[in-house]
């Protein structure tokens, strides 16, 4: 018999580094006051869901983004390490153009999406996917025919949501970029014989007026 998975992958509102055009990466960076005001409003959006599970990056921004979620939901809210954002090594926490300025290298090596580039103090994107994709793929398998929703980020969301579509087996990757707003919702009904339904990318409705 058929089951569907439904997952959901939910970028944290915007942080004060977002504000600021600050790199995040692993830094510690809270919620701003409008990223506050998506993160409420995207719980009011989901509330009438019912969840099997919540889980969230580590990262501070990340769990303030799903508390409310958890909250409304009774759903105890699971954080992991593994689904954090790339670290930019010693980009991490410099705004855009004084990193452009002092690691002009670096920048440009993440402008350019390539995947199997270590950044200096950090990590490629390659790394992210093994760690990131470990654990949504254990995620998906502890909780089969339920719902499950997961707090990241942007970069994070990105790979996942390539993973999911298959689009990383290539023996040659193609720089690929796929954008997610603050508290941006993706959706992916997965089934059993492994048929994969894109539900939606990016749905930021529930953010307009904020």
């Amino acid at each position: 018999m058929l089951s569907t998975t439904h997952v959901l992958l939910i970028r944290h509102g915007q942080s004060q580094g977002n504000a600021e055009g600050r790199f995040g990466g692993h830094t510690d960076t809270p919620l701003s006051p409008r990223g506050r005001k998506q993160a409420a409003a995207t719980a009011r959006a989901l509330a009438s869901e019912k969840f099997d599970a919540i889980y969230s990056s580590d990262l501070p921004r990340a769990i303030e983004t799903a508390s409310p979620l958890a909250k409304l939901t009774g759903v105890a809210l699971e954080t992991t390490e593994a689904l954090r954002e790339r670290s930019v090594g010693v980009m991490e926490g410099l705004t855009f153009e004084e990193a452009a300025e002092q690691h002009p290298e670096q920048y440009q090596a993440l402008l350019k999406r390539d995947f199997e580039h270590v950044l200096s103090g950090g990590e490629s994107y390659r790394q992210m996917l093994d760690r990131a994709s470990r654990k949504l793929d254990e995620v998906i398998e502890q909780h089969q025919g339920g719902r499950i929703a997961i707090f990241t980020h942007t970069g994070a969301i990105c790979i996942l949501i390539l993973h999911i579509m298959g689009a990383l087996d290539a023996p040659e990757l193609k720089p690929v970029w796929i954008a997610t707003a603050n508290c941006g919702i993706a959706r992916f009904d997965l089934r059993s014989d492994g048929f994969i339904r894109v539900v939606t990318i990016n749905d930021t409705r529930h953010l307009v007026g904020i």
